[in-house]
């Protein structure tokens, strides 16, 4: 009668690793963690432009019952670590996000957006860096439509 075999042998696993170990000490040192860190960049201006058209929805949603609206406000100190949306009615914290610390985010204050939607201050920029990739998100104050561009 014969066998078949139905296993591998351990000379056979310990090729096979050997030569995953082999590739993968080839190819990670080619991988360009400039473009992951300049795509972080990217998907943190994305989430920015995210949480300010959340504040404003929530702004226009909620006006009957709050007529101060809701703020989008830094978290941290510059480099800011994060951002929060806050009930300016009753200071509840609606959410809380934070960065990566490779992405550097400048702004001057935080954005209160009214029961109408549109902008109560006067800032409208935030800055957005990593790796040489630069993101405007300005904020229309009459509308508080939120646009973001690469630069």
């Amino acid at each position: 009668m014969k066998r078949s075999a139905k296993a591998y042998t351990l000379a056979e696993l310990i090729v096979i690793v050997i030569f995953i170990g082999i590739l993968s000490a080839i190819a990670i040192p080619r991988i360009d963690f400039a473009t992951i860190r300049k795509n972080k960049a990217s998907s943190t201006s994305e989430l920015i432009v995210a949480g300010l058209r959340r504040a404003r929805r929530l702004a226009i949603s909620d006006a009957a019952a709050n007529s101060d609206g809701y703020s989008f406000e830094m978290t941290g100190n510059s480099p800011y670590s994060g951002f929060r949306i806050k009930n300016e009615d009753n200071n509840n914290i609606i959410d809380t996000f934070t960065f990566d610390s490779d992405v550097s985010v400048t702004i001057d204050d935080e954005f209160n957006f009214g029961p109408l939607g549109n902008l109560l201050n006067n800032d409208t920029t935030i800055n957005v860096a990593a790796e040489g990739r630069v993101f405007t998100i300005r904020v229309v104050p009459a509308t508080g439509m939120v646009k973001c561009v690469k630069n």
